[in-house]
């Protein structure tokens, strides 16, 4: 299979330029994200909301880390799943069991990843209004 001029640039590039460039394809990927996956939207709200909500709880700073680190982990597995997604579609829109499970799994994974959330936020919570 023969690579694409992007591609083998891509293979090339070392050091600052790399990571230079990465930074930007990532940016890509939000604003992809951003523009094409109602969900990661919805996500994005979620954490613009919760996350100073987060900074203003009273709850020790491990807390805290984690009660942030797991609205961002939502976000990071709604990317991949969609990443998924657009693979599965770019390779058939055909209807294939195989196809399925990949899509299905990567919507399981958002919902442990947000079940994981609600866990460490009902544990931050709760405890302040049991007192």
């Amino acid at each position: 299979m023969e690579k694409t001029a992007v591609a083998q640039g891509e293979k090339g590039a070392t050091g600052l330029t790399r990571i230079f460039r990465a930074f930007f394809y990532s940016l890509d990927g939000l604003r992809s994200a951003l523009m094409h996956e109602a969900a990661f939207r919805q996500e994005l709200f979620l954490a613009i909301v919760s996350i100073p909500i987060a900074c203003f709880i009273p709850v020790e700073a491990t807390m805290r880390a984690l009660m942030i680190v797991s609205v961002l982990a939502i976000m990071v597995v709604e990317l991949l799943n969609s990443s998924i997604e657009a693979v599965v579609d770019y390779i058939s829109m055909e209807k294939h069991p195989l196809a399925k499970r990949a899509k299905d799994m990567g919507s399981a994974a958002v919902l442990l990843s947000i079940i994981s959330a609600a866990v460490v936020w009902l544990m931050a919570v709760v405890p302040l209004f049991a007192k």
